[in-house]
């Protein structure tokens, strides 16, 4: 029977050989048993079932999870000779029926399928009707919950080839598979854990690279210049960068084509086709771009940020020289894409197990990228390879950087972790550690503790990075959740034993990163709204300096703020908050949409948006609820995280857009009459002469509270 698969091969598809694992597959096949193959992207998968298709007598029905993927293949199978087809979604129901009596006639051999469609009645009933030799899962992972794409129509598969007639032959074969997936794999669809087929998940070819602290828009174009006859992809994490890339690469003369998940069906094929016929040479795309696209000659797979899981990661990095030449994997490291990873987890996710999962597997690639071991050998661990080699081509084998001991500083780390009592996350430990003097820090007594202050050499991100090394080294195990928990692991306690020493490559000066122009002038307006209120110049809020470097860091704590020269603890605790908010708030429009016009008009396709738009829109509604339900403002204040200025600013912004609230509340009687006199006294319009004429005990809030009521009163009046 292999002679038979072997002469097929050679007929149909021009090859004399197979690769690895393609022959094994095969074989278990023809000798009629179920088997799995794991194989990496570009291994050859659907050769694997092509070619039993051809020699088993009956029908092969092959189940896929992609549309475009089921019409390449088809239109490469017709190509050669192989009687294929596909019914999916983009047929009319004429065609449907057409193709439905068409295979009832025996007239193809192939018939790729979503697996929702075996959930039709009508369809299991005609596949009751026809002799089906076999059925191959192609993308199989997608069959566990534990898999980066679940989908539960995957889960289904096993049940419904039950309910077949006569049960065929079954491969399931994936690229991406953890231990635990593998195990869900031949669990559900009756595979022997023995029928197996691993051919490594190592790409020889493939060289990776992480860089980290570097400006990512120098850095792509420096490398796109000495790259410019070569073919590649630049993934991005949302729509919109995919958008401003695009726009300022075609600015600057680079051939480039884009794909998300915005665009209708016929500009993702138009450009998908650019870029396959190598009319543009890279493709600037979301992760909805890649999957079943056989283009062998990209040279390079850029991530511009961070993926959310090593199986995506890898898949997508994987589409890198599928002919087998050298070609290049580089991953652009920020800590802040961290936030939106855990942002879109946090928004999208209701079930605990699977939020818990998600950012499991989120740490995991922090820490790949964190890791001074092989990259190569990191990705064949988290895979479940267990005897591995260092490649010597990533960009940590090739670091010619020293090696240092660091033992003494991992020490520090860990110690001061467990006289915290291991309860508290890395911010809060590189503070301790730090000597800060964070409000939090204090309530907590931790200012008391042996450590405190015992790195105040370093700086809290200094300090923070090396807990990340710690944690990628498994010096540290961290728990997944909200409000990640960070616990010495045994390894960790060898350590502090003195029985394990910790090297690290020397740290050098990176590139700083370059300001965000649109976030500079954004905070410019914020900064013009705030002197406003105080009757001051803007730049005693924050000189222009000042404000360029907020706009570069984008602190999102206090912490944060503390590395930024000319912002001493006063105007910290003045303004850090509103400040805070309105970066996080600009970095989430940011990643959704160009502007609040387009989050106001455009057609919102997915929970994910919606989610985004109620967050960056309706934080002040949440905090309106919270007061509602009866918490005072301090207690909303500790309820949400957010200085007691942020939550009064929020129920001002209810004010604002008229929503009915009790006012009364915030004021006495003899407090308004306090405040009216001195409104008479200096004007309404400048609120620090109005404060010096009161006392201490009235606040700005209560003031503009005030003020509203007047001008409330007043339009009642007119």
């Amino acid at each position: 029977m292999m002679d038979k698969a072997r002469s097929i091969l050679k007929e149909y598809f021009g090859y004399d050989h197979f690769r690895k694992g393609q022959e094994d597959i095969i074989r278990l096949l023809l000798n009629g048993e179920n088997v799995a193959g794991i194989m990496p992207t570009g291994g050859g998968k659907s050769i694997c079932y092509q070619v039993p298709a051809m020699i088993f007598p009956g029908l092969t029905i092959v189940i896929s999870p992609l549309i475009s993927l089921m019409k390449d293949q088809v239109d490469a199978l017709t190509e050669v000779g192989i009687p294929a087809t596909y019914i999916n979604s983009t047929l009319h129901n004429e065609e449907v029926q057409e193709r439905i009596c068409e295979i009832k006639n025996g007239h193809y051999k192939l018939l790729y399928i979503a697996p929702e469609r075996l959930e039709a009645d009508y369809f299991t009933e005609l596949l009751k009707e026809v002799s089906i030799s076999f059925i191959a899962v192609d993308e199989a992972h997608c069959i566990s919950q534990w898999g980066h794409d679940f989908r539960p129509s995957y889960a289904k598969i096993g049940f419904l080839i039950n309910k077949l007639a006569e049960r065929p032959l079954v491969a399931a074969l994936t690229a991406t598979a953890t231990p635990k997936v593998h195990e869900d794999i031949c669990l559900l669809l009756n595979i022997p854990r023995e029928n197996t087929i691993k051919t490594g998940f190592a790409r020889d070819n493939l060289s990776f690279s992480i860089i980290k602290g570097q400006d990512k828009g120098k850095f792509l174009e420096s490398f796109l210049k000495k790259n410019k006859e070569e073919s590649g992809i630049i993934y991005a994490a949302t729509r919109q960068e995919v958008e401003k890339l695009h726009e300022r690469l075609a600015k600057k003369g680079y051939s480039v084509a884009k794909y998300h998940g915005g665009m209708n069906d016929g500009q993702r094929e138009t450009e998908q086709q650019a870029f396959i016929k190598d009319d543009v040479s890279i493709m600037i795309a979301t992760n909805a771009f890649g999957m079943g696209i056989d283009k062998s000659n990209i040279r390079y797979v850029i991530h511009y940020q961070l993926p959310k899981n090593m199986e995506g990661y890898y898949q997508e990095a994987g589409r890198a020289g599928r002919d087998g030449l050298q070609s290049k994997c580089i991953l652009l490291y920020s800590a802040q894409d961290i936030r939106i990873q855990r942002f879109l987890i946090d928004q999208t996710i209701n079930d605990p197990d699977k939020q818990k999962q998600d950012l499991d597997k989120l740490q995991s690639m922090i820490n790949f990228c964190h890791t001074e071991d092989c990259l190569q050998e990191y990705i064949l661990h988290y895979f479940g390879e267990e005897h591995t080699e260092k490649c010597g081509q990533c960009s940590n084998c090739t670091d010619e950087r020293t090696v240092i001991d660091v033992t003494v500083e991992a020490q520090k780390v860990l110690s001061c972790m467990i006289r915290m009592g291991e309860r508290f996350g890395k911010t809060m430990v590189a503070q301790v550690l730090t000597g800060s003097k964070n409000k939090k820090l204090m309530e907590f007594q931790l200012n008391k503790i042996k450590t405190y202050g015992l790195m105040k050499e370093q700086s809290a991100k200094e300090i923070s990075d090396f807990i990340e090394f710690l944690i990628s080294e498994q010096y540290i195990d961290v728990s997944t959740g909200t409000m990640p928990i960070l616990k010495v692991s045994n390894k960790g306690k060898e350590v502090l034993l003195g029985k394990i020493r910790v090297v690290r490559k020397e740290q050098i000066e990176t590139i700083k990163v370059s300001e965000n122009n649109a976030l500079f002038d954004y905070l410019r307006g914020i900064r013009k709204q705030l002197a406003e209120e105080e009757n001051v110049p803007p730049f005693v809020v924050f000189s222009d300096q000042t404000l360029r470097n907020i706009s570069m860091v984008m602190p999102t704590s206090h912490e944060d703020f503390r590395e930024i020269k000319g912002i001493g603890d006063h105007k910290l605790q003045k303004y850090g908050d509103v400040i805070i908010e309105h970066i996080l708030a600009f970095q989430i429009e940011e990643a959704y949409s160009a502007d609040r016009k387009e989050i106001h008009s455009s057609e919102i396709n997915t929970e994910i948006d919606k989610k985004a738009k109620k967050y960056v829109e309706n934080s002040h509604l949440h905090t309106l609820e919270l007061w509602e339900s009866g918490l005072s403002i301090k207690e909303i204040a500790k309820e949400r995280q957010l200085n007691v200025q942020t939550v009064e600013n929020h129920l001002l912004r209810c004010g604002e857009e008229e929503i009915e609230i009790d006012w009364t509340k915030f004021l006495k009687p003899e407090d308004k009459t306090k405040i009216g006199e001195a409104i008479q006294k200096v004007g309404k319009d400048k609120l620090k002469p109005i404060k010096e004429e009161l006392p201490d005990e009235i606040s700005y809030f209560m003031i503009k509270v005030a003020i509203m009521l007047e001008k409330r009163n007043q339009q009642i009046r007119n």
